[in-house]
């Protein structure tokens, strides 16, 4: 699990800066958006969700061959850097002492996948797993839906599922005899719209701009904040995990705040997950974390991975 200079995972393609030129070949209207910024080097208004929404499509184009792509005005815009992040250091996770597993037998459950798909696309494109993408919007889905439709090469790898009860995070959409290598999750992070409101303020004012309306970043109402916050999400998702433990090699999710650990932990141990790895990502300025952890024993876990040799 090593990191370059840069702080991205050693197979992230994103550790260079960007090279703007060659992005542009691959998403000409890019240009438009492409300018130099006070250090002379040629960048975006990072602030400009238009700018931001084709750089993306840039990237995917260019690195993921994924080239139809779009997202509802209004929907979260992930940054493509962190998220390849996240799967590359599952894939070390799921690999251990091993080989990296690859191709559509690795079946993974993206809980929260949104109108975006981000997961399910890059993971699909870089080691070639099969998807099942959850969200509790009917909109987001739809919009999922159509990228899949857009980008046919995905069809066989990618299907959507509705998670209709708001109480739940894995009941209800990881069935007793459903059986995947891994769980992710960006939970929603903040507890309310006021804070998500002052969180996007914030980003605003280090980006020196003084438009403070909410959606700038993007973002709707069940990507960006849960009744309690990230620790409320991630702890139902946990002791929801514990009564599927054999369904699952590995469970894990982001963690934005690291004073939540602590709880994360607590929980952990009382539903007695046998193994817990908590992995760091930079990018830039940011730091954030996976919580990964296991039901299975190391014998367990040595006989699930047979079927990958």
């Amino acid at each position: 699990m090593n990191k370059t200079d840069k702080g991205l995972h050693q197979r992230n393609p994103h550790n260079a800066p960007y090279d703007f030129e060659e992005l542009i070949l691959a998403k000409p209207e890019l240009k438009l958006f492409v300018n130099l910024n006070k250090y002379q080097n040629l960048s975006i208004d990072f602030s400009n969700p238009e700018a931001v929404l084709l750089l993306n499509k840039a990237l995917l184009s260019h690195f993921y061959k994924i080239k139809n792509y779009d997202i509802p005005k209004g929907s979260l815009c992930p940054p493509i850097p962190g998220r390849a992040d996240y799967l590359h250091y599952m894939a070390d996770v799921l690999a251990g002492e091993g080989k990296i597993p690859q191709g559509k037998q690795v079946k993974v459950l993206d809980i929260g996948t949104g109108a975006n798909l981000i997961y399910p696309l890059l993971g699909a494109s870089i080691y070639g797993w099969s998807f099942v993408g959850v969200d509790t919007e009917e909109k987001s889905l739809k919009s999922a839906q159509n990228i899949i439709n857009n980008n046919p090469n995905f069809k066989d790898l990618i299907t959507c599922r509705l998670q209709d009860n708001l109480e739940n995070v894995l009941f209800g959409v990881l069935k007793k005899d459903e059986y995947f290598e891994l769980t992710i999750c960006n939970p929603p992070f903040h507890k309310s719209y006021k804070e998500a409101s002052a969180g996007t303020i914030r980003k605003n004012k280090n980006l020196g701009k003084k438009n403070e309306k909410l959606l700038n970043f993007g973002g709707e109402a069940n990507e960006l904040w849960y009744p309690g916050g990230e620790i409320s999400f991630i702890t139902k998702m946990i002791k929801q995990s514990a009564t599927r433990a054999k369904n699952c090699l590995w469970f894990s999710s982001l963690v934005s705040k690291k004073e939540n650990l602590s709880v994360i932990y607590k929980v952990l141990k009382q539903f007695k997950a046998i193994e817990v790895k908590t992995i760091e990502m930079k990018q830039g300025q940011k730091l954030t974390r996976i919580v990964a952890w296991t039901f299975l024993n190391k014998e367990a876990q040595k006989k699930w991975k047979e079927k990958w040799a």
